[in-house]
């Protein structure tokens, strides 16, 4: 199944009845408040995602800077490692 972009619901026909059903109109303009959601919603995600992977990015780089300031004793009286 095809993925659902904000493009299809604008483009979304339905057929007109005149004895009954609902009024295009509204159809037409919830759909255009739907696609606005979608718009809305597909750019949030990007930004997260693009900062997602600047953090992983940056952790990635931390470890590797930090990896011989491991120690193996312990403090007493303490839960960090020194």
């Amino acid at each position: 199944m095809q993925r659902l972009l904000p493009r299809h619901v604008r483009t979304a026909t339905f057929d007109r009845r005149r004895w009954r059903g609902l009024d295009p109109d509204q159809v037409y303009a919830y759909l255009g408040r739907v696609a606005d959601e979608m718009e809305r919603l597909t750019r949030d995600l990007a930004t997260v995602d693009a900062e997602g992977q600047r953090i992983r990015q940056a952790l990635k780089q931390w470890q590797s800077r930090h990896t011989e300031c491991r120690h193996t004793s312990v403090a007493a009286n303490s839960r960090w490692y020194r």
